[in-house]
């Protein structure tokens, strides 16, 4: 609504659109256009707009506006509302593109060229779930001891902050989690039939963590897995919701005292990650922590099922993801790619017959040899004079010529340069 109302307010200031019905009169549709384009900052010189992703945005939300007045028109039998609902959206399918939006899809993927990537170090990581221990303790101990709702917010932050880094969960995901479904979780042990397939580490894994599930993006079913300081932080919020005016109508788990309304997690994961010292705060986001574990399983040697599993435990769809699991495409390009491009500029594929890229062993400090690359021409042109003589002297030579019948098998066999000699004998005989 309010990336909207800024296109309406833009409208009236041009004293073009008065009334945000004005914005779906076909005859106005471009002053809709300069609207846009205004709000979003096109630069007319180089169609580059400021703000691209507020221009796509804007698109969706006009359509969705023509969408509900052409539905309130039908209802109420407005039939010139509705005729203009239809025909302003028949003008965005084929207009929008070419004014908008194939210029701020430029603009969003070449800002992406040459970007450097901001790839969290793995000290950084360590740094944030060290300051996340030491808070979590504290935040704990004061909450037991007073329980009131800024020690409960504090507590209800670090745990939120935990389960987001420790699982590489959607930030909006764990922010939106429902009390029950902390309160009603499954805390049966596995099945003794189950274990059976189980190692003994992996039977010590599912007695050590605790694993709910929530709704994930698109409705789906996502699980979070906890560990026993995390289950026991969780407990101690449950516990002490009310007396720190946490209302019983907030359904969730981290709900903000005396509202229905919950914490942000992506506000909370900033703040931690400002706060634990970390040398790139700004690569500690619930998106790029997950994206940086899909692109780390490559390092593993996992089998196509263990990469489903992998997939499917952070909620995404190999089919629709596999980007994110696999090297980055400027790493892949520098240390494989480059390999086939050195060995085609040295004439050494071919030493590399039937390998794949990781098998490919090429310096790139390598000087290549000059001396022997003559020594082999002089040879070749030898051998090629030996053999277009004796082509030309052999039995039946003239008698072939005279027929016409030039045997191709032989010239396939020789060298370009050995077919041009040979020609030269066959048109001197003829």
């Amino acid at each position: 609504m309010r990336e909207t109302a800024r296109v309406v307010l833009q409208g009236r200031k041009d004293g073009k659109l008065e009334r945000s019905s004005d914005f779906f009169v076909p005859a106005n549709f471009p002053h809709v256009i300069d609207a846009v384009q205004k709000v979003a900052g096109l630069d007319e010189r180089t169609n580059i707009f400021k703000t691209p992703s507020l221009a796509l945005k804007l698109g969706h939300n006009l359509k969705k506006v023509a969408n509900v007045l052409e539905c309130e028109a039908m209802i109420s039998g407005d039939e010139n509302t509705m005729h203009n609902e239809r025909v302003f959206k028949q003008i965005c399918k084929t207009r929008w593109s070419e004014c908008i939006s194939s210029h701020a899809l430029r603009t969003m993927n070449e800002a992406k060229w040459n970007a450097p990537q901001l790839i969290h170090f793995a000290e950084d990581v360590r740094k944030m779930h060290l300051y996340l221990d030491t808070k979590r303790v504290e935040c704990q101990r004061n909450l037991k001891e007073e329980a009131v709702k800024k020690n409960w917010a504090e507590l209800a932050k670090i745990t939120l902050c935990e389960v987001i880094i420790f699982n590489r969960r959607r930030e909006g995901e764990v922010s939106k989690m429902p009390l029950n479904a902390f309160t009603l979780r499954d805390t049966s042990v596995t099945h003794p039939d189950v274990e059976l397939a189980l190692s003994e580490l992996e039977k010590k894994l599912c007695k050590h963590f605790q694993r709910i599930e929530i709704k994930g993006k698109r409705g789906r079913k996502v699980p979070i897995l906890l560990t026993p300081d995390m289950a026991s932080s969780m407990e101690l919020l449950v516990q002490t919701r009310r007396k720190c005016d946490v209302l019983d109508e907030n359904p969730y788990m981290f709900g903000r005292p005396q509202t229905l309304n919950h914490f942000r997690g992506s506000d909370i994961i900033c703040e931690m990650a400002q706060s634990c010292g970390a040398k790139h705060p700004g690569a500690l986001s619930s998106t790029k922590l997950r994206k940086h574990v899909a692109t780390m399983s490559k390092v593993l040697n996992l089998k196509d099922n263990e990469m489903d599993d992998l997939a499917d435990f952070l909620g995404h769809d190999i089919r629709v993801h596999r980007q994110y699991y696999r090297l980055p495409e400027g790493t892949t390009q520098l240390a494989k790619i480059s390999k086939v491009l050195l060995a085609l500029e040295r004439g050494q594929l071919s030493n590399f017959k039937g390998r794949n890229l990781d098998e490919i062993s090429i310096d790139p400090e390598e000087k290549m040899s000059v001396d022997s690359g003559s020594d082999t021409e002089e040879e070749v042109d030898s051998t090629e004079r030996d053999a277009a003589t004796s082509f030309s002297r052999s039995p039946g030579m003239e008698e072939t010529i005279n027929n016409g019948c030039i045997s191709l098998t032989f010239l396939r066999k020789r060298k370009s340069k050995l077919g041009k000699k040979v020609l030269q004998v066959v048109g001197t005989a003829l």
